[in-house]
């Protein structure tokens, strides 16, 4: 067997997360269905680089699948995209050694939370309309300090099963796209449940002038998820790059 390492994207709207799950369609399931119809209808598994909550989208999610040696890459891809719905595309195909592993090997990770402050009928699905006006200077004072090996137990879900709440940040930045259209985007070894989304609703209540953006310290120092904000909505989160 041979491994190899796909790379696609996929708008989330329609599914229940990344993840395979009971009763519920799942971008992982979709994939799985794909293969394992070209391999005349035997079981193909998949292992995803991570997974993405019921809403989120993928710019560039990586994952790896053990086939017989693929003599056509093009021709299998043609193939997968066929059978796939619109809202997934197969972008290239490429031979790893067996030690790779989408998960355990991706050494970085980077996500982009998408906001608009004009109502817009195409971007509904993949980018959050919110109309108040926000001081960015302030918002990426705060993301400073997220920089660095620190515990975001404040920005994760409770009883999640992983065995530690550390992780490094090496950006977190608010970049503004044009007075209309705006993102965040952070890079980081490894990430919590939930975190980007808590983390860009913690930032925005900065942007607001509700709290100061010294109050990212204490929040992080509280470890309880209680001390950061609401989590915002998961339609204007990507996945957006995966480094390994």
């Amino acid at each position: 067997m041979q491994r190899y390492f796909v790379e696609l994207s996929y708008n989330g709207t329609h599914f229940f997360g990344w993840q395979r799950q009971p009763n519920q369609i799942s971008v992982q399931e979709e994939i799985e269905n794909a293969f394992t119809k070209l391999n005349s209808n035997q079981p193909i598994s998949i292992v995803g680089c991570g997974r993405t909550d019921a809403g989120v989208h993928a710019n560039k999610y990586i994952m790896h699948v053990d086939l017989q040696e693929v003599r056509d890459n093009q021709q299998l891809i043609f193939k997968l995209n066929r059978i796939l719905p619109d809202s997934i595309v197969i972008h290239s195909i490429t031979a790893v050694s067996s030690e790779m592993h989408a998960r355990f090997k991706a050494t970085a990770r980077t996500y982009r939370y998408f906001m608009n402050t004009q109502k817009n009928p195409f971007k509904q699905d993949t980018s959050w309309y919110f109309s108040s006006n926000l001081d960015f200077e302030a918002m990426n004072k705060a993301g400073e300090f997220l920089l660095g090996t620190n515990d975001f137990t404040s920005f994760s879900k409770v009883n999640t099963d992983v065995k530690t709440n550390i992780c490094t940040v090496s950006k977190a930045q608010w970049v503004q796209i044009d007075s209309h259209n705006f993102y965040f985007e952070i890079t980081a070894d490894r990430f919590l449940r939930n975190m980007v989304r808590a983390t860009v609703g913690t930032l925005l209540e900065i942007g607001l002038g509700k709290i100061n953006p010294e109050s990212i310290i204490t929040i992080l120092e509280e470890k309880n998820r209680g001390a950061a904000a609401i989590s915002v909505p998961a339609h204007g989160l990507f996945l957006w790059e995966v480094l390994y």
